[in-house]
């Protein structure tokens, strides 16, 4: 008999997506436990040990998202490349799912994406594979000096991936104008916000 394949899991639930280019849509979210990377401004740190999460198989995480009703399901952490992602996109693109990944790339590459939001971070390197995997660029600004870093990441995209700059949400008042203002001097980057925080949703 086979083991059934598991991940830890911190949460799962239905929201609407708050930032980037799919931001308003209704998805599935599933938020793996374990992170590598370490932000000091994280919001859900506690997702960073592995171990404080229970494990959960495959099928009841699809089983799950397919009763959502919802058409895409997004997986998110923590640090979800630390886990090999293969087993449960098969799954879920075996029942018709669209898959979105949210990562800032530190680990190897894995899983069936239809959509992959890369968010780099200064703390751990993005692995280079992950740049030609991104169909959107995500970088938070903490400070002036992470404008200049967002473009060393965009020099590495591929053509024609989304590229966004979003204010980190403790810092907004700080550093919004100068977002503002580098996306009018160059437009072919967009601004994200955290609207799920703005009206309350996880």
């Amino acid at each position: 008999m086979t083991t059934p394949f598991t991940y830890p899991v911190m949460e799962r639930f239905p929201t609407l997506q708050g930032e980037g280019a799919w931001t308003g849509h209704a998805a599935w979210f599933i938020r793996l436990g374990g992170c590598d990377v370490g932000c000091s401004w994280c919001d859900v740190k506690e997702s960073w040990p592995v171990e404080a999460h229970p494990r959960v198989d495959v099928e009841t995480l699809v089983q799950e998202a397919v009763a959502s009703g919802l058409p895409r399901v997004v997986v998110t952490g923590g640090e979800p490349t630390m886990h090999d992602l293969g087993p449960l996109t098969e799954a879920l693109k075996a029942e018709g799912l669209v898959t979105h990944l949210e990562t800032s790339g530190t680990g190897a590459v894995s899983g069936q994406w239809d959509w992959v939001t890369l968010s780099p971070k200064k703390f751990k390197a993005c692995q280079e594979a992950w740049y030609s995997e991104a169909n959107e660029l995500k970088v938070v600004v903490v400070n002036s000096h992470d404008l200049e870093w967002a473009e060393e990441h965009a020099a590495k995209l591929q053509q024609g991936t989304a590229m966004f700059l979003q204010p980190e949400w403790d810092r907004r008042e700080e550093v919004m104008e100068r977002v503002l203002n580098r996306i009018q001097e160059a437009p072919q980057w967009r601004l994200s916000l955290q609207t799920h925080k703005f009206i309350g949703l996880p």
